[in-house]
């Protein structure tokens, strides 16, 4: 599969029509992939201070907006919705988007949203357990007949999803940076991985420990597709840089600075040797993580300019 170049939409801080606009505007330039987050508070957590839309039901409006760009979310939290749920809602949005759909799967950290929303929100080992068993549940949800599971965290007795997903094989993709668990997690059951805010050399690292996974679980590293989200922090002048610096700090506090190591920051012409490193890195996918406002002058610089430049040179190589 070719590079991919897609966009990690943040549905907070902007009313629907704004959303709807957004998505249609990736979609005709030629962005491989649009995804959503599944919190319902803002993020970075402000306290529920933001205005923020649910993921399930938006994905449903994107599926509908758009014709020709993979959807996603990075990641639902198994800890919000039931994975015979989360199946059935996947096979929907897979046909309402005519088998676009991808569905990205995690272990949850905002904690601050699941005690407010009055979700339990047990500790991390405890998570990852139910990610592992959701993810068994809806692989088999979606390519079985007749599923019965029985696990410690998850049921379902004799339970259909119907109709079957467009797709034959609905792409699963596993998000986090965890070594021991979900890396691992990632290279047993899912099709993809993903992580977001990392620096290049900390990405690669954690490529090949992936790798490593992948080899324990008898599995070609090939068949395991690798994507990174990237904060959009370009500006389109450098007057505009201070605007977006202290837009980092102000929303980031004190991980601005590790949230910067994972980020496009600078003029748009910056970012195709950024961009470059991840490739260099693993990275197949590079996404674009959008959270309003932005430099719209920038967005149209990374659409117009900064992709074509990407692909002519991952062609190339």
């Amino acid at each position: 599969m070719a590079l991919s170049l897609g966009v990690h939409v943040g549905q907070q801080n902007m009313p629907m029509s704004d959303l709807r606009a957004i998505w249609r505007r990736l979609d005709d330039a030629g962005v491989d992939w649009i995804s959503a987050w599944d919190h319902f508070y803002e993020a970075p957590p402000k306290g529920g201070s933001e205005p923020h839309f649910e993921a399930l039901a938006t994905l449903g409006a994107l599926a509908a907006e758009t014709r020709n760009a993979r959807l996603g979310c990075l990641v639902f939290y198994v800890g919000y919705r039931n994975p015979a749920m989360l199946a059935k809602a996947a096979t929907t949005l897979d046909h309402i988007s005519d088998g676009r759909f991808e569905l990205g799967m995690g272990a949850g950290w905002h904690v601050w949203e699941a005690t407010a929303y009055g979700y339990p929100f047990p500790d991390i080992g405890t998570r990852l357990d139910m990610l592992e068993e959701a993810i068994t549940v809806v692989r088999r949800m979606l390519t079985e007949e007749r599923t019965t599971f029985s696990g410690h965290h998850f049921q379902v007795d004799d339970a259909s999803c119907l109709p079957a997903p467009v797709q034959k094989r609905l792409p699963i993709w596993v998000g986090g940076v965890g070594e021991k668990r979900t890396l691992k997690i990632a290279a047993d059951h899912a099709d993809g991985w993903n992580a977001a805010y990392l620096p290049p050399s900390e990405y690669k690292r954690l490529n090949g420990v992936l790798d490593e996974w992948c080899a324990q679980a008898d599995r070609a590293p090939s068949s395991l597709r690798r994507s990174v989200n990237l904060l959009f922090n370009l500006s389109s002048s450098k007057g505009a840089r201070s605007e977006q610096d202290a837009l980092l700090k102000r929303d980031w506090g004190d991980m601005a600075p590790r949230i910067a190591g994972g980020a496009l920051i600078g003029e748009p012409a910056q970012a195709i040797d950024t961009i470059g490193e991840y490739i260099d890195a693993g990275a197949q996918e590079i996404n674009i993580a959008l959270r309003a406002p932005w430099d719209e002058k920038a967005l149209d610089a990374y659409l117009t300019d900064v992709m074509p430049a990407v692909r002519k040179a991952a062609s190339a190589a």
